[in-house]
């Protein structure tokens, strides 16, 4: 995988800007701020709902990894778990996340801490959530087996990392490989310089099963992303005019049969019982 980068670059970039904060763009009103990024983040997202099953929370002590603007955090909350827990070690996601929280009238123990490093006692969780998080950690092997050594026997973790192989990492690997005559420039660093946070990784399959091998039972699932139909606001890291054009005409049906039968998508969706 790729090299491990300062854990202080990547927390120095998430403070700048929440992801998603982007699509509340209505400053002078924070509830409609939140209302306007949920309501982006699930139109463009639909199959996020359908994985994560928040109704699973019920009575059930629950953690969320990374909280980000805190859309998720709140769904989860509304389900009713026995106890709620909401990290990120960006203390901006925990800040949004608690205003978040607190004008829907809602609660949850948000506070600001490592994924790598978690505070609680073994075998203490029902129900783990974290979706794109643990791959822009500097160790994800390690909060990996942090997730297994809190989540309970029997316990779920609902978890989305990065697929190495996607629309998302080609288009990449075309503007900052081929076309700068670096051809043979590999995708781990495609994914560590150039999306999102510097260091973000992106794992196979393969990969991805040998991560989560200590649970009992692991299901994969390859997901085309927004990122790969360049739908949203995608690619702000890389603003000009043939990302304009590419939008335009992006042949997004034809990208999705193709995804199909090569199995391409920058999601994994990790279901993974302890």
């Amino acid at each position: 995988m790729s090299e491990l980068i300062d854990k202080e670059s990547i927390i120095r970039f998430w403070n700048s800007s929440s992801c998603g904060e982007i699509y509340a763009d209505n400053r002078q009103n924070l509830l409609e701020n939140y209302r306007l990024q949920a309501q982006k983040r699930y139109q463009l997202e639909p199959y996020l709902l359908e994985f994560a099953n928040f109704n699973d929370a019920l009575n059930k002590i629950c953690l969320e990894i990374g909280v980000g603007m805190g859309a998720d955090h709140e769904k989860i909350s509304k389900v009713g778990p026995y106890q709620l827990i909401g990290i990120d070690f960006s203390e901006r996601a925990i800040s949004h996340s608690k205003k978040r929280l607190e004008l829907a009238g809602l609660k949850s123990q948000l506070q600001v801490e490592d994924g790598e490093s978690l505070s609680f006692v073994n075998n203490y969780f029902d129900w783990i959530y974290s979706w794109g998080v643990i791959h822009h950690s500097p160790n994800t092997e390690k909060a990996v087996t942090e997730i297994f050594r809190v989540l309970k026997p029997g316990g779920i973790a609902k978890i989305m990392i990065y697929h190495k192989y996607s629309i998302v990492g080609g288009l990449l690997w075309i503007r900052y490989a081929l076309l700068k005559g670096k051809p043979f420039t590999d995708l781990d660093y495609i994914y560590s310089h150039y999306l999102e946070s510097p260091g973000t990784k992106a794992y196979s399959l393969a990969q991805a099963n040998s991560l989560f091998s200590d649970f009992t039972k692991v299901d994969i699932q390859v997901c085309l992303s927004f990122g790969d139909l360049l739908q949203g606001e995608v690619g702000q890291r890389h603003r000009g005019w043939p990302l304009s054009i590419a939008k335009k005409l992006w042949p997004r049906k034809l990208i999705c049969l193709i995804a199909r039968r090569w199995n391409l998508g920058l999601y994994l969706l990790i279901t993974a019982k302890k």
